[in-house]
């Protein structure tokens, strides 16, 4: 049984860290979507609250219902905030994940670089027993 040349296992580890990255990135981005999603959900239900109210001020209404409203918006406003938040902190995640999946992957194409650097110093070496035994 051949021995493991140590640039294989190089190359070995390098491709489990690089599929580790790669699985995490999509993590990451699955994160930065959701978030970003629900932060677009709660924008467009407070929009649609703020119009709701706007159509219903023009017939009139009490100042204890537009009390409770302006709470609610108070409420869904720092809703709003903690989802930015949240939305921030997934993106800066997000550029995290890219930069460690980009330098892993740049690590895995080096040492294949230098394994087929490697395989052709060895075919180099036997083109040259070859030819010196002709």
């Amino acid at each position: 049984m051949p021995q493991k040349l140590p640039l294989a296992t190089l190359i070995e580890l390098a491709q489990k860290k690089s599929d580790e990255a790669t699985r995490r990135l999509g993590e990451l981005q699955n994160a930065h979507l959701s978030a970003t999603q629900k932060l677009e959900m709660l924008l467009q239900y407070r929009q649609e609250y703020l119009d709701q109210l706007q159509g219903q001020m023009q017939g009139g209404v009490p100042s204890a219902y537009v009390r409770n409203f302006q709470n609610f918006i108070g409420t869904l406003n720092g809703a709003i905030e903690q989802q930015r938040a949240l939305t921030l902190q997934a993106d800066t995640r997000l550029g995290h994940g890219r930069s460690d999946w980009q330098h892993t992957k740049r690590r895995l194409s080096s040492f294949d670089t230098l394994a087929d650097r490697v395989r052709q110093q060895e075919m180099l070496a036997l083109n040259k027993k070859r030819a010196a035994r002709q």
